[in-house]
Order: C-alpha cells, then structure tokens, then sequence
C-alpha cells in the first residue's frame, strides 16, 4: 500500500511538471527559439547517460526499474528549474527554497525507497543511487557545485564496486547498469564545469522568479482543474550515520550567506559585565546566559511510533537479524554455503554464526559482538559503531566503512585476510599468539600523499606520542 501510494505520488509530480513545461516558450522542442543553451546541453545529457541507464534498468526490472523511475523523475524536476532559471533573474532565498521542493522531494522519495526495501536481492543497486542522489542538489551548491556532484558520486562507489565485484564474470548487464549510471553524474560534472562553473546560472533579463514561476498555466477553457498537489513527504528517517541525507534535506538553505547574521542585536560597552563592573552586583539571580532552542514538545505523545519488531529468520538464501537489543545468545547454526546474514540496527547484543557461510553484513549496529566460523566470501561493517568481530576458521576479506571502534579478532587459519577500511576511526586487528593470547595493532587513519614527480605516493603518518 506505501509502494502503490509513493508511485501515485511520483505519477502526480511527473504530471505537474509536464504541465510546467508546456507553456509557451518553457520546455518544448530543444531547437525552438527561447531555449538556453544550456537547458539543450542537459537535454542531451538526458537523452545520453539518462536514457541508457533507464533502459538498462528497465532489463534488470524488479527495485532497480522503479529506482530508476524516482531517479528520472528527480531529473526532470531539475530540468524544469533550470528552465526557470533560464528566464528569470536570480529570486530571493524564500522563493529559491520553493523552487527546489520538487528536487528535494525526489531526492527523499529515492531514499526511502531504499530504507523501505532493506530486504531487496538488489540492495547495492539502490544503496548506490540512494548515496549518491544528493548530487541533484548542486544547482543550491556554490560556489562549487561540480566537486559536490563529485563527492556525491564517490559516496556511490562503495556499493558499484561491490556489485561489480558480484558480478563481474556473472551477468554482463549488471557490470553496464553501474557504468551507465555513474556516467550520469561524470557527464553532469562536465555539463556543471562548462555552464554552471560557481552555481546555478540566472538570466540577467525578464522578471525576477517567484514561487509562481513553476506553476502550472491553466486549463483551457471547460476542462476540470488538476487535482492539488500532494503534500510534502515526510522526512525519512535514515538509518545511515552518514550526513547526505540530511544534507539533501537542507542545501535549499546553504545560500544565506551573510544574511544570516542581519538579525543580531548590537552589544555596546556598557550592557558589557567585564566592561561594566556594577552590573555584577545588581540584585536578582546570576544567570549564566540563555538556554539554548529546544524544540516545543507536541502536546499530546499518546501514540509514539512503535519499536520495530526484532527479527532472526531465514529468508530465502538470507539470514536476516534486525533490531535486536540486549540479546546475548543470538545463534545461527543451520547454516549453507550459498546462504548470507544481514544483521541490522542491533544494539548490545551478541551474535555466533556456525557453520561455513557466504557472506555477513553488519549495518549500523551498535556495541554488537560478532563471532563466526568461516566466510567464503566477505565480512562487511557498514555505518556501526563498537563492535567486535572474531574470526573462528577462515575468511578471506573483511571491509570496514564508515564505523567507528572496531576490533577484529583473527584465527591462526585467517592472518592472511584483507582488510579494507574507508571512513572509519579507532580500528585494531589482534593477532593470536603462541600462549593463546592475542596482541593488539591499530589500523592507521592517518596518511600523508606526495607528488613525486610522476605521481602521487601515500604513505601511513606515524604519530609520536
């Protein structure tokens, strides 16, 4: 029902913005008279890198092709403000935050979808886009608007490499859905670099934009009104400790600049106490200044929004284990080689995986304890934070992202696994000894990169003390 809803929504904003670019000299054919140059560059790149990667997801079908319908409808809310802004001059903050609800509404409605559908057999193809679709909102960024698109492309990497790693000798297809879909964002770095260098371009002509400018014109004459709009999304809640959410939900608010300072009051000398003396001995209680904002609590909390239910199950070839707290003798024990455990949201708990398994993923657990046999393919700690991870048998890569305190306790049988680590902070690997203790080595985090004269050399930073 939330699926057939968030679609119904999806096909309302498409509509509207169709409407958008009906009038007279707005979208139309990309060689009439009246439209910018640069509003025909993103045409191209829609019909380019766009319509390749909608065509490839529309063969993957299932998650990825309704992924990339939100995707392409984000776009086309881009494309209609850049039509505004190719005919109004630049408007005011309040009016500029209007203008990019739409945009901001697709970029939440494709993170959602993401979070909604954690148990999909393609979770790295919508964790790719849902990381990297923040990237829309460059046309807010300045004055650098091409290495956030970047930033945001990089965010993708992490879950292309994995499918490409997936799926690299297996299915052709999937190995050109990533390289069709990051060329979206290479192409649209290109595109930012040639027309939009330090922000979005305004005319320097024709009225200033207003909250109106994207409206849409009114029916002909007979005809029914449209339905009103749909009311904005609620904002998701992400299970991700990384900021592009958020930041996708704020970059219409980047550009005060310093404006946000005009509503100070001015302190002169002698409302200062340490310019002031007596007024430190003014009767009344000492204060020690105002309290910060809290927010005002909602009169009534009758109806809080339950807890997500835990979960330890087998689904299809998945073990999934979700939401678990204060649970200390988790155990996964009829275990198949082709099978994966994803553990999720799982606070101070414990969890003894048996057997040989395929993979294990731990997402955005908490103080959580891992111990478990042996892994054919690879152990990932994604967006968690102390946890603990012991290797009984063998395992050949363990991957570290985004995590802060780890501690991987490796076997005898596995001191020749990898480990790969991004993001993360206070990493140590013990090593097993011949008393059956373990010594402990930190993991660097930081690193020092010089030019050599033909390339560039990183090196571990060793900091004394």
């Amino acid at each position: 029902a939330d699926m057939e809803r968030l679609v119904e929504r999806l096909e309302k904003a498409v509509e509207r913005l169709e409407n958008v670019c009906q009038g007279p000299g707005m979208c139309g054919d990309a060689s009439a008279k009246g439209v910018a140059q640069y509003v025909q560059a993103f045409d191209a790149l829609l019909a380019g890198p766009v319509a390749e990667y909608t065509k490839i997801s529309r063969e993957v079908g299932g998650d990825v092709q309704k992924h990339a319908e939100m995707v392409h409808a984000g776009l086309m809310s881009e494309r209609a403000l850049l039509v505004v802004a190719s005919q109004h001059q630049q408007p005011a903050e309040n009016a500029f935050s209007d203008l990019l609800k739409p945009i901001s509404e697709q970029i939440q409605a494709v993170q959602n979808f993401r979070e909604k559908n954690r148990g999909s057999k393609l979770f790295n193809h919508l964790s790719a886009v849902s990381e990297s679709i923040p990237a829309l909102g460059w046309v807010a960024m300045a004055p650098k608007p091409g290495p956030y698109v970047k930033e945001m492309t990089d965010a993708a990497m992490f879950y292309t490499n994995r499918i490409l790693k997936e799926y690299k000798d297996v299915d052709k297809k999937q190995v050109d859905w990533v390289k069709a879909y990051l060329s979206i964002w290479t192409e649209l770095q290109a595109y930012i670099k040639e027309y939009h260098t330090t922000g979005l371009t305004w005319s320097k002509t024709g009225p200033v934009a207003t909250a109106g400018a994207k409206a849409a014109p009114a029916p002909p004459a007979g005809l029914a009104p449209p339905p009103p709009g749909p009311p904005p999304p609620p904002a998701p809640v992400s299970s991700s400790t990384d900021d592009s959410a958020s930041r996708s939900a704020l970059f219409a608010q980047i550009n005060r600049g310093e404006g946000i300072t005009s509503g100070l009051r001015h302190v002169s000398d002698d409302m200062k106490t340490h310019k002031n003396p007596a007024l430190k001995n003014q009767g009344g209680p000492v204060r020690s200044g105002p309290k910060p904002f809290t927010a005002p609590k909602p009169a009534c909390n009758a109806n809080p929004s339950p807890k997500a239910p835990p979960l330890l199950e087998l689904e299809g070839k998945k073990w999934r284990v979700e939401n678990q707290e204060n649970a200390t003798n988790l155990v996964i024990s009829d275990t198949e080689l082709k099978q994966v455990a994803y553990v999720f949201k799982c606070t101070n708990s414990t969890l003894q995986i048996k057997g040989k398994i395929n993979s294990i993923t731990l997402d955005n657990c908490k103080k959580l304890g891992l111990v478990f046999d042996d892994v054919v393919g690879i152990v990932e700690i994604i967006n968690s934070r102390d946890v603990k991870v012991q290797v009984m048998g063998k395992v050949p890569t363990i991957s570290i992202n985004k995590t802060d305190g780890c501690h991987v306790y490796l076997s005898k049988s596995s001191l020749d696994c990898e480990i790969v680590s991004a993001k993360s902070s206070e990493m140590n690997v013990l090593i097993p000894t011949e008393g059956g203790d373990f010594t402990e080595f930190p993991v660097p985090e930081q690193f020092k990169t010089v030019w050599n004269g033909q390339k560039l050399v990183t090196t571990v930073t060793e900091i004394a003390g």
